[in-house]
């Protein structure tokens, strides 16, 4: 007896089937991406060959990826790929997945440079820094953006920098971005490094919700990437109190975070002192989520 004969339509409606018995998050987005990734076709595709008839290699091959999505392995790793800012990132286990807030950070820059520009600010050229770059996103949606930006990208983990510099050069970009490995400023301190904007997608997840997020982040994105310890202001405590040293006169500081931390943030930026504005952006869900800062300008 000869096996059946799917078509995408056919395979898609089982697939999302099974996968919603399974309880896997967001079925249909899974059955899309992952046959579309493996027929080597865009989601729309789909809709489009609808009555396409698939051969038997293409059905176990998908076959292969729902397995993986079924032991919660995130959609982004599986396919090696993730949009950000309309440009497409390699990505993998070595580095968070690019999130659609952190794309605030790019927009806020983009404000406040026009802003400045308008008020006679010089901007040819200007210097930023992506801290903790992982995959890359920030540095090379800054390099991309701006052709007069100088920009630099560091990490401490040397595989999430591998991870950005193949995205530099994936883009074509790699002679535009510097990459460096240290913990938080100590490879650009070491190199008397200053900075018009520093940008950052920090570690702020409390260490209690940390135990407590679902296995497609857990399992597999890479906890230091995650975890901000007790309070989940580790980091971003760090990050205030360092920024100045590094940042030129009037520079900025822009960084993300849950928006529960914000108001404790702020207060903590009050009392602290070394920042004459602050701004804070919200998300596309009207949530505090991005704080801005810049730095005191020197009477």
């Amino acid at each position: 007896m000869s096996e059946k004969t799917w078509t995408i339509k056919e395979l898609l409606s089982v697939t999302i089937t099974f996968l919603e018995e399974k309880e896997i998050p967001d079925p249909r987005l899974s059955a899309e991406i992952l046959l579309a990734h493996q027929l080597g076709l865009e989601r729309i595709d789909l809709y489009l060959q609808f009555d396409r008839p698939l051969n038997r290699s293409e059905v176990d091959g998908y076959r292969a990826l729902i397995r993986r999505r079924l032991q919660r392995e995130p959609v982004q790793y599986i396919t090696g790929r993730q949009e950000f800012w309309s440009l497409t990132f390699e990505v993998g286990p070595r580095a968070l997945i690019p999130r659609p807030e952190t794309e605030l950070l790019i927009e806020q820059l983009s404000q406040t440079v026009r802003e400045d520009k308008a008020q006679g600010a010089d901007y040819s050229p200007f210097t930023v820094l992506d801290l903790g770059t992982g995959s890359g996103a920030i540095a090379v949606a800054v390099a991309s953006e701006f052709s007069q930006a100088s920009v630099w990208a560091s990490d401490i983990s040397q595989g999430a920098i591998d991870q950005a510099v193949s995205n530099a050069k994936r883009h074509g970009l790699e002679e535009r971005i510097r990459f460096l490995v240290g913990d938080l400023f100590e490879p650009a301190k070491s190199l008397n490094l200053w900075f018009d904007f520093i940008l950052t997608n920090p570690p702020y997840v409390t260490a209690e919700e940390y135990e407590l997020l679902p296995p497609e982040i857990k399992a597999f994105e890479p906890r230091i990437a995650l975890n901000g310890h007790q309070n989940g202001l580790f980091y971003i405590d760090r990050i205030i109190r360092e920024a100045p040293d590094l940042l030129t006169e009037g520079g900025r500081l822009l960084m993300e975070m849950d928006p529960r931390q914000v108001p404790r943030v702020l207060k903590s930026i009050a009392e602290q002192g070394g920042y004459q504005g602050r701004t804070v952006v919200r998300d596309y869900h009207q949530r505090d989520r991005i704080v801005m800062l810049q730095k005191t300008h020197v009477n």
